[in-house]
This record gives C-alpha cells, sequence and structure tokens, in this order.
C-alpha cells in the first residue's frame, strides 16, 4: 500500500501471506488503486483483498497430482503420449520415444511422433490423417486400426493406437491421449503360425499331433486322403483307433520316448484305415513343447510306403528272374558250342563262330521281348511277348523292311513266356536260318509263310516255304539245326514233322498252351 502511495503506480494481482492473531495464515491476492484528485495529486488508495488460500491449495494438489501421473506414464512399458486441442504433442513416455525412434519436439510435432507412417499394406499415411488426428478431429476414440512407423534407420514398427480425446467438464477439447502397443511380434508370430499352418495342409505327407494321453489334436487334408477319416471323425479321439491290435504295444513306446524329449525317425510300421484295410507306413515323430520348454505332446509324419515297399518286391523278383535268365543262358551258351564242336555239318571255325553269333543274336532279341518296361516302374511292356511279336523279331535280319512281302505271319495271339521263349526263339531261328540258306529265303522270289491256330489248348503252326531250291525227300544227313529243333521240341512237350515237297518244305509244329505260357 505504502509503495503504491508514494509512487503513484496501482498493484495488480499480487500475492501475499497474511497472518492471522491466532498465528493462522492465509494466501491473499492484493489488487491497489490510488486515487488522485483534479490537480493529479495523489489524496488516498483502495485496497481489495481477496482469499485465494483454497485455491492455491487445490493448484498445489494439482500440481503434485500432475508430476505423479507423468512419473506414471513415464513408468508404463507401452508408448503414451498426450497432445493438445489442436494435435501438438504436449508430452511423451520413454517407451514412446523408443517405439518411434526419435524424440519429437515438444508443442511443435503433431498427431504422432514417429518419422514416418505407413498404412500395414505399405501405403504411405500423413500425420494429420492418422488415428489421433481423426480422434481430435471426430472428438471420440479411434480404435482397431494398425499402422507401422518407420524410424530414422529405416526399422519398421507394427502398433493398434488407442487415441482418446479430453474434453473438459462443458465438453469442450482440451488436447488428447494417445497409447501405442507394439504389435510387431504378434504379427510375425501369426505370418509364422499362417505359414506353417499353409504347410501342413498343403503336405503330401500325413501330419498329426496327439496329446502325451494319446489323444488327437490336429489333423490335415493328407490324413484324411491317407486314412480315411476326417478331422471331425478324428480330433478328440485316442490314437489308437488306427493302429491293428497286434501292434498295440508301440503306443506306450513311442510315448516313453517323445516324454523323454526324443525324436523318432522314419519307424516303419502298419496302420489300419477307416475302411478296416492296412497301410504300410514310414513314421517321424518329435517331441511338441509349448512357450517353456515343456513336451505337451507329439507330432507325427507319416508317409505311405506301400509303393515303395512294392517296388522294392519287384525289383527282388526282377533280380531273382535276371540271375535265373543269366544262368539258363550261359548253360545253353555252353551247350551249342558243345554240340556245334561236335557237329558234322560244321567244316570250319569260322562257320562255327558265325553260326553261334546269329543264334546268340537271336536269342538277344527274343528277351528283349519279355524284360520289363523299366520307364514305367517295371511294369511289363505293353503288348506281352506273343508267338507272332517272336517271329517278326527272329524274320527282321533276314528281311528288307516290315512290309517285306516275302515273309507273311498270320495267326491269333499265343502268350510265350518267359521259360519258353529261349527254346521257342532257337527253334524258329533254325527254320529261319535254314530257309535263308536251302527254302525259300534264298532266292529274290522265293517266300515263307507261317500261320497258326489254337485249338483243343494246342497250338498249331504250319511252316510253309516255295521259290527255294527243289529238293524231293529229306536230306540224308541230320546237322546241328536238326538236333537242336528236335532237342527244343521235345523240351517244349512239342511235336514236329516235316515234308519236302517239289515248291517247298513245309513243316508241322503242334505244342501245348501251356508250356508256351510259361
Amino acid at each position: 500500500m505504502a509503495e503504491a502511495l508514494q509512487t503513484g503506480i496501482p498493484v495488480r494481482n499480487q500475492e501475499v501471506v497474511v497472518e492471522r492473531p491466532d498465528g493462522g495464515r492465509a494466501v491473499a491476492l492484493v489488487n491497489i488503486d490510488v486515487l488522485k484528485d483534479s490537480a493529479g495529486a495523489i489524496i488516498g488508495a483502495i485496497n481489495c483483498f481477496q482469499d485465494v488460500t483454497e485455491r492455491r491449495r487445490d493448484q498445489a494438489a494439482l500440481g503434485q497430482r500432475e508430476r505423479k501421473w507423468r512419473e506414471v506414464l513415464q513408468a508404463l512399458p507401452v508408448a503414451v503420449y498426450m497432445t493438445d486441442a489442436a494435435g501438438r504433442i504436449t508430452f511423451y513416455n520413454e517407451a514412446a520415444a523408443d517405439l518411434w525412434g526419435v524424440r519429437p519436439e515438444l508443442g511443435k510435432s503433431e498427431f504422432c511422433g514417429s518419422w514416418k507412417l505407413y498404412w500395414p499394406d505399405g501405403t504411405p499415411l500423413p500425420h494429420d490423417e492418422c488415428p489421433m488426428a481423426q480422434a481430435l478431429k471426430d472428438k471420440r476414440p479411434n480404435r482397431g486400426m494398425e499402422a507401422v512407423a518407420e524410424r530414422p534407420d529405416g526399422s519398421r514398427v507394427r502398433f493398434m493406437p488407442y487415441p482418446e480425446p479430453l474434453l473438459d467438464e462443458n465438453g469442450v477439447l482440451i488436447g488428447g491421449l494417445n497409447t501405442l502397443v507394439d504389435v510387431s511380434e504378434l504379427r510375425r508370430g501369426e505370418e509364422k503360425g499362417f505359414r506353417l499352418a499353409s504347410i501342413v495342409d498343403s503336405s503330401h505327407d500325413a501330419i498329426v499331433t496327439k496329446d502325451l494321453n494319446g489323444i488327437i489334436t490336429s489333423w490335415n487334408d493328407s490324413a484324411e486322403q491317407l486314412f480315411g477319416y476326417t478331422a471331425e471323425e478324428v480330433i478328440g479321439k485316442p490314437i489308437t483307433i488306427l493302429i491293428p491290435a497286434d501292434r498295440s504295444d508301440e503306443e506306450p513306446e513311442i510315448i516313453a520316448r517323445i516324454v523323454r524329449g526324443e525324436r523318432v525317425d522314419h519307424f516303419e510300421t502298419i496302420r489300419r484305415r477307416k475302411d478296416g484295410s492296412l497301410v504300410e507306413i514310414s513314421l517321424t515323430i518329435s517331441p511338441l513343447r509349448n512357450a517353456q520348454g515343456k513336451v505337451i505332446g507329439a507330432s507325427k509324419i507319416a508317409r505311405d510306403i506301400t509303393e515303395r515297399r512294392q517296388a522294392e518286391e519287384q525289383k527282388r523278383l526282377l533280380l531273382r528272374e535276371m540271375s535265373h535268365r543269366v544262368k539258363n543262358l550261359f548253360a545253353l551258351a555252353g551247350g551249342l558250342v558243345s554240340l556245334s564242336a561236335r557237329s558234322r555239318g560244321a567244316q570250319t571255325t569260322e562257320e562255327i563262330i558265325g553260326a553261334l553269333q546269329k543264334r546268340l543274336a537271336a536269342l538277344a532279341r527274343a528277351h528283349e521281348l519279355t524284360l520289363p518296361d523299366l520307364s514305367k516302374g517295371g511294369a511289363r511292356a505293353d503288348a506281352p511277348t506273343t508267338l507272332g511279336a517272336l517271329l517278326q523279331a527272329i524274320f527282321r535280319p533276314f528281311m528288307a523292311d516290315d512290309n517285306d512281302s516275302r515273309v507273311v505271319i498270320a495267326g491269333p495271339e499265343v502268350p510265350i513266356g518267359g521259360n519258353a521263349v529261349t527254346s521257342v526263339a532257337l527253334l524258329l531261328h533254325e527254320f529261319a536260318t535254314n530257309a535263308v540258306k536251302y527254302g525259300g529265303l534264298s532266292s529274290p522270289t522265293g517266300d515263307v509263310h507261317v500261320k497258326w491256330t489254337i485249338a483243343a489248348d494246342e497250338v498249331a503252326l504250319i511252316w510253309s516255304e516255295s521259290g527255294g531250291a527243289s529238293l524231293d525227300a529229306e536230306p540224308e544227313s541230320n546237322g546241328f539245326g536238326g538236333k537242336l529243333a528236335q532237342g527244343m521240341t521235345a523240351q517244349l512237350g512239342a511235336k514236329m514233322s516235316r515234308e519236302w515237297l517239289p515248291e517247298g518244305l513245309t513243316i508241322r509244329w503242334t505244342a501245348p498252351l501251356e508250356q508256351l505260357a510259361k
């Protein structure tokens, strides 16, 4: 007051502390007006006191509460920040700075502190269109959205914002509060889970999971194809529905190994399908662990090995058949050499070698007809070995082409088995060789007709030659070819007769179909 009277200057909103007689104190807001006369001389002053003790207490309490909530927000592990009504950032905690990778300037940075923003699909997101900006604009929370914050170092964080507009008691917007939840790891985990689920669903192997009680917990499409059960039919049921009774001891042993954390690789066994049929499978079984590493179940990958087993068995059969054939051919070759050496008709070593080479070549062509087609997984050739096919193979070296009119072959299909093909091939080869040397094929105008019919479980073949050398009677000497023909005919339980006519040789040959098919 004294200062105001001395200087003549009013005092405005000055706080003073007033002590009462009882020792209590109060805070007063002082406003002093100086009174002057018409000549401008100070004649007095008016002092107005306003007790603001409660207001100052409230402000002090409010400041204390503000410091407290700021401390709380700073301690939160999630990103939190605040803005004013215009969207300017007024506060952010350390978690927000870590998420953004940058510290925004308080009072200037707007809506979000991140360096750059994107939508989850990679489209750029302007700051003034982000969820916080929309919440301030609409004056209501903006939930259920996701965005991506890019840090200055180029790394990105996917987050979910929870912007909340702040209104005073009159509903006037005074700012906003936003919480950012980092969902990067969650989305990566989901994507990994989706990829794994896609791999399991698209796998050609049956993939099944079960708990430690042997109860099925998952079942992919390939498991349905392999075992015949749908997922709805088996999930929640014991895995033992797939195990045959004679293999019931396998499951307890498998569970025991899984509990110990062991992996079971390529365990071959048999399982039962829904229709009751059995299937051979190879199992790979691995422990399933929870987040703490505790074994909670097992994952089984089952592969149908039926075709592999069949292929292995077929391979063994083929090897046995090959071994049998090779032994027979060596024995046959040895016999041919011995007979040729003792034959009276053989005059020189060159003749013996030439004859042997031709006979062995005929055998090779014949055996090619009975070999399996390896390009089709070991299956037999589409056209079975028949008498007609064998004759074509025998005559081919002596024909100009496949349409050579000098050779006529006609008759129904007669199967020739692997055991009989050697004898039949040697027999027909001798007939054809003699025809080339002495008979119908020794002359450019000659021919050979081979026809056969089937009657009473026998094949009756007639071999007719014409146009070759003229013979009135059977030759006196019976050379190696004749002996070989007789031996092969007897081996097949067949019968043979020859008739030398002026126009050429005619051979009649009959053999049981059963013997030829062996």
